[in-house]
């Protein structure tokens, strides 16, 4: 495959003098680049490409078909690099077994009751892909469309910037919707994504990203031992359907507390009528942060690693994901059976079905209105949490 280095910064400091003090400085700082690289094409024959943002010590493959992120490379304390996101090897495989593994996911993340939804009086339906749901923006989401992609270096460190125009229809939605979404590896291993998008009639917007995580490295290994924290006092109870039942229940005296670092496993299989309806856990928290700054919503330490993964939004929620349905058909990366529990999600949004619950957030865009939120993923090394 073709491999062509589009853009290479090495530090702010490499432009000045080679002073001694700015010689040391240089020397010290991040090297930045992104590498494009031919990824196969889709069944019309559409060429998609793979990007690879790298600042010295973390590197990200993302493609633009669906926005994907195909890999993620961290260092763990002893600083050898693994990869610790579920995926495929190859195009083949996103076109050919979708599953939302490391997916841009919209118009809508998460599930809609019955593909239906009313807006100023009028219901519009939508595609239904999850029994009589509709589920991560229907049968052909943002996931599985070519973006438009661009790349650039700030300061902060690469960033590719993808864009998509949805017509007025697409999957049942109302409304064009001008979309774009900017990811960018900053020197201290986050991982920034920011989301834009305008419309002109009203319509529903919840983007998110739908990465699976093992912060081992190895995807044959359960998620169970992983202590998670998520900052969060209140949870949505759904139903069997995985619709919300509209209460947004405590998570005190319950295995859905996780306001203090706990093990994944210690209570995945409680005798628990949530637990039950999710197969494990398959719920949205509803944050205790403020929507209006990037907020600290969630963290992840896998101990075998030391690798420490925090969860900043902008949201009101985040959806946590056990892994419950993966069943080893799907085999991914270095011929991998992703089996239960193999990886886990945690997916910044609104609440699932907020267009038929009055009493969630509003997801409402409307002409002459910008729809923006930000999510960022941080990975460092920690002894302990």
């Amino acid at each position: 495959m073709r491999k062509l280095i589009i853009i290479l910064f090495v530090g702010m400091a490499a432009c000045q003098n080679n002073s001694p003090q700015q010689k040391e400085t240089t020397e010290t700082m991040p090297s930045f680049s992104i590498t494009q690289q031919s990824f196969g094409t889709t069944d019309d024959g559409t060429a998609v490409d793979l990007y690879t943002l790298t600042n010295g010590d973390t590197e990200v493959d993302i493609t633009n078909y669906g926005g994907v992120i195909t890999a993620w490379r961290v260092p763990d304390a002893q600083g050898n690099l693994a990869d610790v996101v579920l995926g495929y090897d190859d195009m083949e495989g996103y076109r050919t077994k979708p599953s939302f593994f490391g997916a841009l996911v919209g118009r809508y993340g998460n599930r809609i009751a019955n593909g239906e939804f009313m807006l100023d009086g009028e219901t519009y339906s939508l595609a239904t892909n999850n029994g009589p749901n509709h589920l991560h923006g229907g049968i052909k989401g943002f996931d599985k469309v070519v973006w438009q992609a661009d790349t650039t270096t700030a300061t902060e460190g690469p960033r590719l910037v993808l864009r998509y125009t949805s017509p007025d229809g697409e999957e049942g939605y109302p409304g064009t919707l001008e979309t774009q979404v900017t990811y960018t590896l900053q020197a201290d291993n986050t991982l920034r994504i920011d989301y834009e998008a305008t419309t002109d009639k009203p319509t529903i917007v919840n983007l998110t990203n739908h990465s699976y995580f093992n912060l081992s490295g190895d995807p044959s290994t359960t998620i169970l031992d992983h202590q998670l924290m998520i900052d969060a006092d209140r949870y949505v109870p759904v139903t069997e359907a995985l619709i919300p039942t509209g209460e947004l229940a405590p998570v005190s005296d319950s295995p859905f507390d996780f306001t203090e670092p706990t093990v994944v496993g210690n209570r995945i299989d409680a005798d628990h009528p949530q637990i039950k309806n999710g197969l494990g856990y398959d719920h949205c928290w509803v944050l205790n942060g403020s929507t209006s700054e990037l907020t600290r919503a969630a963290t992840v330490f896998e101990p075998k690693s030391k690798r420490f993964l925090e969860v900043f939004t902008t949201e009101p929620g985040i959806q946590f994901y056990s892994g419950n349905f993966l069943d080893g058909t799907a085999v991914g990366k270095e011929n991998i059976s992703y089996k239960k529990r193999s990886a886990l999600c945690l997916e910044t949004e609104h609440f699932p079905d907020s267009p038929n619950q009055p009493d969630f957030p509003s997801v409402v865009l409307r002409p002459g209105e910008t729809y923006r939120t930000t999510t960022a993923y941080k990975f460092s090394v920690r002894e302990d949490t």
